[in-house]
């Protein structure tokens, strides 16, 4: 990856994500809903104290061509998008594109986060493209295996480049309307390599918590795990480690002599008989520990401070040999009385059956799409926090300087989302560093054109 130092910013974080097993989508899927509530929380409060930023807000569609590289065919499908008008300063004003990724984009998207307070400060139009194959964006058929063919980051690229001319022609936008991209995880990673493959249609890129790097076998995710799990500075210590390693390595051995009690220990739909079964059954679990690594203080389940003192407390209650196993036990309970679910589904062929499902996702779902693009472009298989696919440094492997911001003790990017009072002083420290950038690269851009 090339970066350019005025013009990106590759903002990093300990934390990330993945898509591996049922469990750390549901945790994932709950974040967003309680990211979303509090962005209608925020909406509220503006709208008591008498502005009403929703009716700036639009939502359309643009047709794509399905294909940007076979001039050919000339298929196209809709793509969603919404735009801000509350906070442009026309018509000059910067242009603050919120990049969708791997799931649907709201219209919250251009109402509440980070990027919205800094267009608020700097005059900017908001937009958000959702992302082609997901949410609402995509045709009826789809999500068949040979249409897939046309979901690639590489196609998703071309798309942010021709809304970029399409907005441009229905705003009356000019050079003087500098684009600053944002984006989070996978979209943010779409926003450094925007920046980076159309220098020319957007200035600056912000990208929170971006896997900048493909790589096939992603086991390093579970060591980055393991360090969190240590962190002091939020709960951890090498006993909490140790404790989760001697229950995940108790539960593998109890399942190979009695399944049947695995089962009902952790509340399990079925026994898990065969290796795929139970192989689902050790990646639920994992995902309880690595979900709560991810979002740590998000909110949705536990802390990484609360996980630490399940796993590392002393109690007469259970017996020596089978202490770490038991607490593993009450960690699932956890997250089983935070969960709808009568119990836990550790079947691999209803797993490989919902990938199999090709109707438009119902709810929105993405595993279908997102679980193509993986295996077809990136990798990512195992189980990863993202920081080893990322730029920590300020200088790439190819000698292009980078302005990095490493967030050591916050979750998955916490950055993007507004400012609150409880925020860690590392995060608030960190959304100060970002708009000196944004705003560096606006005062850069008018500069440039005067």
């Amino acid at each position: 990856m090339f970066f350019s130092p005025a013009n990106c910013l590759i903002l990093l974080l300990v934390l990330n994500f993945t898509d591996a097993g049922r469990i750390l989508r549901k945790i994932k899927e709950r974040v967003r809903n309680l990211q979303l509530q509090e962005a209608k929380q925020h909406l509220q409060k503006q709208t008591v104290s008498g502005r009403q930023p929703l009716q700036h807000v639009k939502e359309g569609r643009i047709h794509q061509q399905l294909d940007h590289f076979n001039r050919q065919d000339v298929s196209t499908f809709p793509q969603r998008f919404f735009v801000n008008e509350a906070y442009w300063q026309r018509p000059h004003g910067p242009v603050f594109l919120f990049i969708g990724g791997e799931g649907p984009i709201f219209e919250f998207d251009v109402l509440a986060g980070h990027h919205v307070d800094m267009a608020e400060e700097n005059g900017a139009l908001l937009l958000a493209l959702e992302h082609r194959f997901y949410g609402d964006s995509i045709n009826p058929d789809g999500l068949k295996t040979e249409n897939l063919a046309h979901l690639s980051s590489q196609q998703a690229l071309a798309d942010l480049a021709v809304f970029q001319h399409y907005i441009s022609q229905n705003f009356n936008l000019s050079h003087k309307n500098t684009w600053i991209s944002f984006g989070g995880s996978y979209s943010g990673a779409l926003s450094a390599w925007f920046r980076k493959n159309f220098p020319h249609l957007v200035y600056g890129a912000v990208a929170s918590s971006a896997p900048v790097k493909a790589k096939l076998d992603f086991s390093a995710y579970s060591n980055i795990v393991g360090l969190s799990l240590t962190n002091k500075a939020v709960g951890g210590s090498e006993k909490c480690l140790a404790g989760v390693r001697e229950a995940f390595a108790a539960v593998e051995a109890l399942m190979s002599g009695n399944a049947s009690q695995v089962a009902m220990d952790f509340g399990c739909c079925t026994i898990p008989k065969n290796l795929d079964d139970q192989i689902e059954l050790m990646q639920n679990l994992a995902d309880i520990v690595m979900g709560t690594v991810q979002y740590n203080e998000e909110g949705v389940l536990m802390s990484i401070n609360e996980l630490c003192g399940v796993m590392t407390n002393t109690s007469k209650a259970y017996e020596k040999e089978m202490e770490a196993y038991n607490r593993l036990v009450k960690l699932a309970k956890i997250y089983h009385s935070t969960s709808d679910e009568p119990c836990l589904d550790i079947s691999h062929e209803k797993t490989v059956k919902d990938m199999m499902d090709t109707s438009l996702p119902l709810g929105r779902r993405a595993e279908r799409q997102w679980t193509y693009q993986t295996c077809t472009e990136f990798g990512f298989c195992g189980v990863d926090p993202w920081k080893e696919l990322s730029v920590v440094q300020d200088r790439t492997e190819d000698g292009e300087e980078a302005q990095t911001i490493f967030i050591r003790d916050t979750a998955h990017c916490a950055d993007m989302m507004s400012r609150k009072v409880t925020d860690r002083c590392s995060l608030k420290k960190a959304r100060e560093e970002i708009e000196k950038h944004v705003v560096s690269w606006l005062k850069m851009a008018a500069a440039g054109e005067d």
